[in-house]
């Protein structure tokens, strides 16, 4: 049990009953039960317990009931009224009841680490001092989401093994990339968690800026830290859509020392072939995690997503869509890191029915092809559109591999290509010029 030892930096004579009750509201010292003479004033306490020393200074407004060797009751005086012995024990319990859910928050943390594809990018001990910061929680968040969404692929395909490549950002922070390339189900499969600190480069607060945001920067300086899950998953099999998901966390400090923080995200699917089934499946299941939050978010996000994922210079979308939603910064971070992870815990239930639906689909030489032009306009959009990768490009000390690790092993482009009508080439392209309501 914890012990809690009270230590006299200021002893002074014995006095009477009444004399330290009138020195106390005047300093706000503890006052120590023990009898009229052998009571003394001291300046402050420490206690001593599995966590370490913690010194406690003594205010005005109140002292909490304190516990010798957790049994031996110290008598409490706050503004010159006495606590009772009863109180005084109830309020000590209160304290320990605080300290066991400290150390089971410590606990639930070291827990969740072994789960990770890797220790976090953040040193351990700093992510559990500062553990009800939103750095350390989104942190948490991401790394989770890593190994969950591996898992459940390594899973899927057949027990193969992501390489787990950690990386350091000499100008602040790091990641972990985890990549699995030629499987039996997938092509490229990649997840990568990222969280870098530093000052942002004049390219991308003008990116930013771009967007509405007012950054005043101090001798043009901007400190930033940002952090992310983002992943692409590129099936072999034609009849398997492509999912990209993404969710982030952004916080830069301006020139007057207010801090800025927003999150972003989103969730896509991009199927070779239309399957109706999967996209309302895929969109159900989004729109169960949005409202959760708010059922305004669903629609809107949604519209967002169609209107962000288009390839402007082809006239289409790059897939069936699905959430899409950046510079969050209401109603509270608490409130919005609770939406994130709903949605970010969404991936898997929305994406691997999909897959296991479709492992043992045949397909022809011809089908393999039109998925090959489709990913070509993948490439187009991540390369020309993509705000991730271009932010990535941006920032000096960025994981090139790691940002481009979105592409397809293999894609292909053909002069003037189009598809016949009444084929499900042709189906699809309907679909990505015109964007569905999938939900109604």
């Amino acid at each position: 049990m914890s012990q809690l030892i009270a230590l006299a930096r200021c002893g002074s004579c014995a006095r009477s009953a009444l004399a330290p009750v009138a020195a106390h509201q005047r300093t706000g010292s503890l006052l120590v039960a023990g009898g009229a003479a052998a009571s003394r004033r001291l300046c402050g306490v420490r206690w001593l317990s599995r966590h370490g020393v913690r010194k406690f200074g003594l205010g005005d407004a109140f002292c909490t009931g304190l516990l010798v060797g957790g049994a031996v009751l110290i008598g409490v005086t706050a503004a010159g009224v006495g606590l009772t012995r009863q109180r005084a024990v109830m309020a000590a319990e209160r304290w320990h009841g605080g300290v066991e859910r400290d150390q089971q928050a410590r606990d639930e943390i070291l827990r969740k680490c072994k789960h990770f594809m890797s220790d976090p990018v953040t040193d351990i001990n700093q992510l559990l001092e500062n553990k009800e910061d939103m750095r350390t929680k989104m942190e948490l968040l991401i790394l989770d989401v890593q190994a969950d969404v591996c898992k459940a692929l390594a899973e899927v395909d057949g027990g193969q093994t992501f390489k787990v490549d950690r990386w350091h950002r000499k100008e602040g922070g790091g990641g972990i990339s985890c990549v699995l390339q030629d499987g039996k189900v997938f092509e490229k499969a990649g997840v990568n968690v990222s969280v870098v600190f530093g000052n942002l480069s004049e390219e991308a607060a003008k990116q930013m800026r771009s967007r509405g945001k007012s950054l005043k920067s101090k001798d043009g300086q901007l400190p930033f830290c940002a952090m992310g899950v983002s992943s692409v998953i590129h099936p072999k099999n034609p009849h398997i859509p492509t999912i990209h998901f993404n969710y982030r966390y952004f916080e830069i400090e301006e020139a007057d020392g207010q801090k800025s923080w927003w999150f972003g995200g989103g969730t896509d699917l991009t199927p070779t072939y239309l399957n109706k089934d999967d996209a309302i499946h895929f969109h159900k299941t989004l729109k169960e995690a949005c409202d959760k939050h708010d059922k305004s978010y669903y629609p809107t996000f949604k519209k967002w997503c169609d209107d962000y994922f288009v390839i402007k210079h082809r006239g289409e979308r790059r897939g069936v869509g699905g959430i899409f939603f950046d510079d969050l910064d209401s109603p509270s971070a608490e409130q919005l890191f609770k939406f994130v992870r709903s949605c970010a815990k969404a991936v898997v239930p929305c994406y691997i029915p999909i897959v296991q639906k479709h492992l043992h689909d045949t397909y022809t030489a011809e089908e393999k092809a039109w998925q090959q032009l489709r990913r070509g306009r993948y490439v187009e959009f991540n390369l020309v559109y993509d705000r991730g990768t271009k932010f990535g490009l941006a920032t000096p000390g960025s994981r090139i591999e790691s940002i481009l690790m979105s592409l397809p092993l293999t894609a292909r482009w053909e002069y003037m290509h189009n598809p016949a009508k009444g084929t499900r080439e042709a189906e699809i392209m309907e679909i990505l010029r015109n964007p569905k309501d999938w939900v109604h």
